[in-house]
């Protein structure tokens, strides 16, 4: 008698499991659309830059402290000029406040570009593409809570929570958003990872079978 091992494919129901799901799709497509709208706002934030009205007709911003002449002509345009003595803000903070909002930035757009070329790409490159872009998400996170913190660290004397404004709002808005979408990110990573461990959803071995004769 002979033994004859065979190894079969494991079918058509482990292709169709080996396809990516369409909720796997939807949700990355609502994180890259997600991420890319958390750039808009801390970018428009970041530009615009007027985050905060304080009494006394002042508005501190990360580019420009200004004043408006109260008595003078109320239509009269403010008076801005940059941070210093004026405004009674260190200088040294404020620039390291300014240079950690605008890495945020750059580091969401890195991490958005990952997302997007992941999803054009298969196998081990779309999975290592998809992990550095989420961690990049998640230090924007860091990067733009701290730009965020730090800003109403330095002008607490003067801040006031209807003081704040919308650019403002936005920013935290931002951080927000970059922080729920590189955690969404990394979790479905460690999802994609389980199913194709041997075993899991993603596995594409076959079955063995003896025979004996």
């Amino acid at each position: 008698m002979t033994a004859i091992q065979m190894k079969l494919p494991g079918g058509a129901h482990r292709e169709r499991k080996s396809q990516p799901l369409f909720l796997e799709v939807l949700i990355r497509s609502l994180i890259i659309l997600c991420t890319a709208l958390a750039i808009v706002l801390s970018s428009i934030a970041v530009c615009d830059g007027y985050w905060l009205l304080a009494g006394g007709r002042r508005m501190f911003g990360l580019w420009n402290f200004c004043t408006w002449e109260a008595a003078v002509e109320p239509a009269a345009p403010p008076n801005c000029t940059t941070y210093r003595s004026e405004s009674g803000v260190q200088g040294v903070a404020l620039s390291l406040c300014r240079s950690v909002v605008s890495l945020a930035v750059v580091g969401g757009i890195f991490g958005l570009e990952l997302l997007v070329m992941s999803q054009a790409s298969e196998g081990q490159d779309s999975r290592r593409r998809w992990s550095l872009g989420s961690a990049l998400l998640l230090v924007a996170a860091a990067l733009s809570a701290a730009g965020v913190a730090l800003f109403a660290a330095l002008l607490w004397q003067h801040a006031s929570p209807l003081g704040f404004t919308l650019t403002f709002w936005c920013q935290f808005t931002a951080a927000f958003l970059l922080f729920l979408n590189g955690t969404a990110a990394r979790h479905v990573h460690h999802m994609a990872q389980a199913g194709g461990a041997p075993g899991g959803l993603g596995d594409g071995g076959g079955q063995v079978w003896k025979c004996q004769g």
